[in-house]
């Protein structure tokens, strides 16, 4: 019997042991002993390869903003376990985590007896999250993030208002597929019968195999610059300003403070989906919330400015499409600055391409590895680097301690790569700061 938050945690992180079992029998098993939870939800699903949690924060903010409670499930985390189920930004609290395992651990031991198999962590949290937000705290709307593709994703047992698919890139090729149809199938595998879908994906091979599905299932497409058009965008010292033609509606100059042209693409589309619930499903949306929404949004880990003095950014770019987002982003708003990467990944990236693509912006660039199974050493990562002013380092907190005492006017300290090492990195700046304000305290006392 679990009777601990501690207990609880580490039976679900247990699961992992059991890898990835891509197909949705586990979950309809679940779903049906619990009276399907998944049916009560008001849900909109968000799918694609790189920026989903930023999608899913600026909709969560209009949502907010217009006065709705929005649930969001979301993955992985950054700071704590819990964010992965959220009301409203903010993680449930360790007692319903552990209520919620109560009601799932058995129905895993059970399922685990059958010729199913017993359920892979991903598919026990997103039980977790369709138990807690279709039976014990129902939401005016939640917003379901897809873990892995989008066909087979335990997630995909929600028959949503709306599905979302950001966009289609080379990640998880070993289980999605090695070409951009093959991929984009999966990702269109979330699409449901009647259900829209709104996109940003730009490649014509994708956008076929997209609309080849959405005809099937007489499903209404609405694609970024076909649909909905961004227009007049530019770079701020604070964000981005854009102005938005949705079919419904024209909204000029809206900021957002998250930086990159991708963060326009992931605004917009929350905007379009935002217009679309105001217009077909009498959301009541006006322009303020959508631009207060959009304006307010933060997403912990993406392009974050973690210190002024010196420029610390964090961004987990975990493949090729976040790396280029970010070569992309760093070159607009920092162009003159003197760049110092620290880089560590999972081995099973497509290293080369995404160390050279930071090389080539680096003045210096270090590699490091941390505690997670599938990281990379940093001599493996160093492996596929040529930069004249490459190094390892063991101790990554160390690395970061000595560049913010040694870091010039003219430096900017960007640590990026797998999400779990950004989780760590983030965890030790925050305490770092928070000693350092409480020292600075004392001494002036």
């Amino acid at each position: 019997m679990i009777r601990t938050y501690k207990e609880a945690v580490d039976w679900i992180h247990s699961r992992l042991t059991l890898g990835m079992k891509p197909g949705l029998k586990r979950m309809e098993w679940m779903m049906e002993k619990l009276d399907h939870p998944e049916r009560r939800i008001k849900a909109i699903h968000v799918g694609g390869t790189n920026g989903k949690g930023s999608t899913v924060c600026y909709l969560r903010n209009i949502l907010q903003q217009a006065g709705y409670s929005v649930g969001t499930f979301t993955s992985p985390y950054v700071e704590q376990f819990n964010e992965r189920i959220s009301i409203n930004g903010k993680p449930i609290s360790d007692v319903e985590i552990m209520k919620l395992v109560q009601v799932i651990k058995p129905l895993a031991e059970e399922l685990e007896q059958t010729e199913l198999g017993g359920p892979t962590e991903f598919e026990v949290i997103t039980a977790m999250a369709l138990y807690y937000f279709g039976k014990m705290n129902i939401q005016d709307v939640v917003l379901f993030e897809v873990g892995l593709g989008g066909r087979l994703d335990s997630t995909n047992v929600i028959y949503p208002l709306l599905s979302l698919i950001t966009n289609v890139g080379f990640d998880h090729t070993h289980i999605l597929g090695d070409t951009l149809e093959q991929i984009a199938f999966e990702k269109a595998g979330i699409i449901k019968a009647g259900v829209p879908v709104i996109t940003a994906v730009d490649q014509k091979e994708a956008l076929d195999v997209i609309y080849e599905r959405a005809k099937s299932l007489k499903a209404k497409v609405y694609e970024l610059n076909n649909h909905f058009t961004i227009t007049h965008h530019e770079a701020t010292e604070n964000g981005e300003q854009f102005s938005l033609q949705t079919p419904f509606a024209l909204y000029r100059d809206l900021s957002i403070s998250m930086l990159g042209a991708h963060q326009v693409k992931n605004a917009a589309l929350a905007v379009m989906a935002a217009d679309y619930l105001r217009t077909y499903y009498s959301f009541i949306i006006e322009e303020q919330h959508i631009r207060e929404g959009v304006r307010q949004a933060q997403w912990i880990g993406r392009f974050e400015k973690i210190s002024k003095r010196p420029p610390i950014i964090l961004d987990g770019a975990h493949n090729m499409e976040g790396i280029e987002s970010l070569v992309q982003t760093i070159q607009t708003h920092y162009p003159n600055k003197s760049v110092h990467v620290l880089f560590s990944a999972l081995r099973d990236k497509p290293l080369k391409p995404m160390i050279e693509a930071l090389a080539n912006i680096a003045e210096t660039i270090t590699f490091t590895s941390f505690d997670f199974p599938r990281a990379a050493t940093a001599e493996e990562l160093a492996e596929q680097c040529n930069h004249h002013a490459k190094q390892c380092v063991d101790d990554w907190k160390q690395w970061i301690k000595q560049k913010r005492k040694t870091a010039k006017n003219d430096d900017l300290i960007v640590i990026t790569g797998s999400l779990y090492f950004i989780s760590d990195v983030r965890k030790f700046l925050k305490m770092n700061t928070f000693v350092g304000k409480i020292a600075d305290i004392i001494k002036e006392k």
